[in-house]
Order: structure tokens, then sequence, then C-alpha cells
């Protein structure tokens, strides 16, 4: 902590790498919310990495749009739906740590308290593709959880949300693993000595937010959790496999999201 020149506390903790500076002060100039949308949003939603998916089964749900998240360039509809007797906000997640976490806040400002999230993953280690794991922890390797959580290297995922997800997956007959995952910006960063070194820490999947949206939910006092299936491969680093990119899980992804989230 410093003081500036009128003596104000400041809340900064100041570091010489701009990225390892934390705000402790909870308020920011813009807000999540600051358009003053009028809606009340359910306290459970599924906030989900799986694209065109998520709009062909609100529409075959029945799910309502009852507002958007208006970008420079998408508007993502926010749907409710009515699943098995309670609604649930369902939403589709935008790749990137800082444009995923923007719309998580926006949620939370509008009454969100309980998310799952869904999507696929690279693998690090020799795992098949389409295989559910469930992330306990996550590598800091992206800049936005940086804005919502003192620097660390790790940051650990909701135990609560983890049991939900897992419930669901057991209820179903699937098999899956808790990991460690690598979340990083750099999708074609992801070098062999650092992919090396990554797995050397313990990383077995690699993706690109869920250490940021973990970061925001634990800011905002919600609770956060994600189910990710294996898409392609990085476990032999020189012949970098993209699989499928696990198209087959989609749907049962989405399906076991709505399941998890009901059970929290």
């Amino acid at each position: 902590m410093c003081c500036n020149l009128n003596n104000q506390i400041m809340s900064i903790l100041k570091n010489i790498i701009p990225i390892l500076e934390f705000d402790t002060d909870g308020d920011a100039v813009i807000m999540p919310g600051h358009e003053q949308l009028g809606i009340k949003l359910p306290e459970k939603a599924v906030f989900a990495f799986l694209g065109d998916a998520v709009d062909r089964y609100a529409e075959e749900n029945d799910a309502v749009v009852v507002s958007y998240f208006e970008s420079a360039t998408k508007n993502f509809p926010a749907y409710i739906l009515n699943y098995q007797g309670e609604e649930i906000c369902l939403m589709q997640a935008p790749v990137g740590a800082a444009a995923a976490v923007q719309i998580l806040d926006w949620l939370a400002a509008y009454g969100v308290k309980k998310v799952i999230s869904s999507g696929s993953c690279g693998a690090l280690q020799h795992f098949d593709e389409n295989v559910f794991l469930v992330p306990c922890k996550a590598l800091r390797d992206e800049g936005t959880s940086y804005h919502y959580a003192a620097p660390s290297r790790f940051i650990d995922i909701s135990s609560e949300a983890r049991t939900a997800i897992e419930k669901a997956l057991t209820h179903h007959g699937l098999k899956y693993k808790e990991v460690v995952t690598w979340s990083t910006d750099g999708f074609f960063r992801e070098t062999r000595e650092k992919t090396a070194y990554r797995i050397s820490e313990g990383c077995e999947v690699v993706e690109m937010e869920c250490s940021a949206l973990a970061a925001c939910a634990q800011m905002r006092g919600i609770v956060w959790g994600e189910l990710l299936y294996t898409a392609d491969t990085l476990a032999d680093t020189d012949q970098y496999d993209q699989r499928g990119w696990g198209k087959d899980s989609v749907e049962i992804a989405l399906k076991l999201s709505l399941d998890a989230v009901h059970l929290l």
C-alpha cells in the first residue's frame, strides 16, 4: 500500500510489471450492469463455450430471450428456459479470457449466482478425444485474472461446483478425471519448451479461460465451475494432432452442464 500526494490511501498493489499490479478496490469507473437494463436473471446459469449448439438448444426448448450482452462484434442473447422445473439462464460464451469474463461479470450483475461452464480443451497428457474432465485448479497464464485476484501461480476452482459436475457425470454413467489446467491467452504461443514446462508443473490440459473465470467468480462472490472435454492433443509436441476438436461431445456437454447447475 502507498499514499498519494493528498495522503489518501491507495488501493493499488504496485509492481514494476503492470500485469502483476492489483487494485483491491472493488469499484471501477465502469461497473457490470451500468446499462441498468432493469432485468433480473435466474440465480443459476449455464455459460457454455459450445457455439451455435447453445442457440439451437434454446430454440428447440422454447427458451425466451430476455436481454443481450452487446459487444462491438456480436450481441450475445441471454436466454431463460425451464429445466426440470426451475428457471435457468443459458448463454453462449465467447472464446478468450477477457471476452468471457466480461459476460460472466455481466451475468453476476443481473442476478446470477451459480454458474457452470463447459467447453473443449487441448490434451497435454495422452487422453483420448472426447474424455470428460473437471478442472480443480488452473495455472494463470492469461491476463484477465490479474484484474480480479492478486497475483498467484494457480487458482482453485469451487469445490461446490466440481461436486455438482461430478454428480451429473456419475448419474449418466460417464467416467471423468479431475485435472489441473493451463489457461493461456497465446493459442499460437504454446511453444514446445513452455508446454513441457507446464506439464512438469502438473498441468494435464490447456484452454484459454478457466483461471480468469474462476478469479471473476471469486471476486463477485458467485459459484463457478467448468466441465471440459478433450479436443486436440499436444501430448506429442513433435506431432500435433487437432483430431476432431471434440465435436462429438458438444451436445452431451450442454446437457451435463444443465444437469450440474440444476444440482447446485
